[in-house]
């Protein structure tokens, strides 16, 4: 099967393959301008951006947290590493993946616009304001991701209403991915919230309002996989977790390590101080929260506005913020890894050029 090339807004993706926006530091420059270099679409992780700018200095950054929002999404950090992804994929799309329960979207939704990417996509709560605050840069394409055709519904008639425009593609993410969901724990398992199940409907609700695109993510593994999705309407398909197998992948090896030796019961939804379940590999971390022997909770970074500066945090046993910043640091012990439900298949590391070409190729 040939698959078609992917249009969003005014950007054409040869390959219709979106590469998940991981943070802290897993899809930063090397991983993300690889990918677009080849012909997916790179995601840079606006999370934790101040730690970019240290990683040139030092390598003990646990002393130096990145104080407040200001600095954990770093303007300075992330021009930096879109203009590191920028020697490598030249002028072809590159995107930034921006979740909407940050606290100073906003202003990080501008920072990506004066950076120079050219497609934004927010998950993490409904994104219904998203247009307001790239005013001005009217070629930046926007992507909000959906969990359901009724959440897709609400975000075309706020924006068609507020804004007169629409998204200029959707993702839709089932319950298997990495990191947080967009449903409760008990409506992770029921099947009618499956990927396979929402793709049909949401094509159906995105023809309503023009044929919007739909990208279809979490769970998706193969080239079996991709042509099941194409099969059910999506246009095109968003994959994270696989792309942590790669070389150019920015995570820490020790983060690679922990994925490739994970068994498929290592892989379990946990508590967040984001409000949302989250996926991730069961690891030292997990056993200390459990007894309530986890690392202090200081809220240094005050990084995502549902946390209420610590206080969910505290109840859930972790600072996500700090957790996710160790994982990047390569810490085992106190790191948090957020990995899809399939993460356990990968078993080594390959290139992101060969990645593609098995997912498209089937080889």
């Amino acid at each position: 099967m040939n698959f078609e090339s992917l249009k969003i807004g005014k950007y054409t993706i040869p390959k219709p393959i979106i590469q998940g926006g991981m943070g802290v530091g897993i899809s930063w420059d090397q991983l993300a301008g690889t990918v677009s270099s080849e012909g997916g679409l790179g995601v840079v992780s606006s999370v934790g951006t101040g730690y970019f700018e240290d990683k040139k200095y030092s390598k003990k950054l646990v002393a130096q947290r990145p104080l407040d929002a200001i600095n954990f999404y770093s303007p300075t950090g992330f021009k930096a590493i879109h203009d590191s992804a920028r020697k490598i994929c030249g002028d072809k799309p590159l995107a930034a993946n921006i979740l909407y329960a940050i606290n100073d979207y906003g202003r990080v939704v501008k920072d990506a616009c004066e950076a120079g990417f050219n497609i934004i996509i927010t998950g993490a709560g409904l994104p219904t304001n998203m247009p307001e605050f790239t005013e001005g840069y009217p070629d930046v394409a926007l992507v909000p991701i959906v969990s359901s055709a009724k959440a897709l519904k609400i975000i075309c008639k706020r924006w068609q209403k507020r804004y007169n425009r629409l998204p200029d593609a959707v993702i839709l993410e089932g319950p298997k991915s990495g990191g947080h969901q967009g449903f409760s724990y008990e409506q992770c398992k029921l099947p009618e919230n499956q990927l396979e199940m929402l793709v049909e409907p949401v094509v159906e609700e995105a023809a309503k309002w023009g044929n919007i695109p739909v990208i279809a993510a979490g769970g998706v593994w193969d080239n079996d996989d991709i042509q099941e999705m194409m099969r059910l309407g999506a246009s095109g398909v968003q994959m994270g977790t696989r792309f942590i197998g790669t070389h150019e992948c920015d995570a820490h090896s020790n983060f690679k390590d922990i994925l490739i030796a994970a068994k498929k019961d290592d892989i379990q939804l946990m508590a967040s101080p984001v409000g949302y379940p989250a996926q991730g590999v069961v690891t030292n971390l997990t056993h200390l929260v459990e007894k309530r022997e986890g690392p202090d909770i200081k809220c240094i970074s005050n990084c995502v506005a549902p946390c209420n500066r610590g206080v969910e945090a505290k109840a859930v046993g972790f600072c996500i913020a700090d957790r996710l910043s160790d994982a990047y640091l390569g810490n085992k012990e106190t790191g948090l890894f957020f990995s899809g439900t399939n993460g356990y298949r990968l078993t080594g590391l390959i290139s992101v050029k060969e990645l593609l070409t098995k997912l498209t190729q089937g080889e």
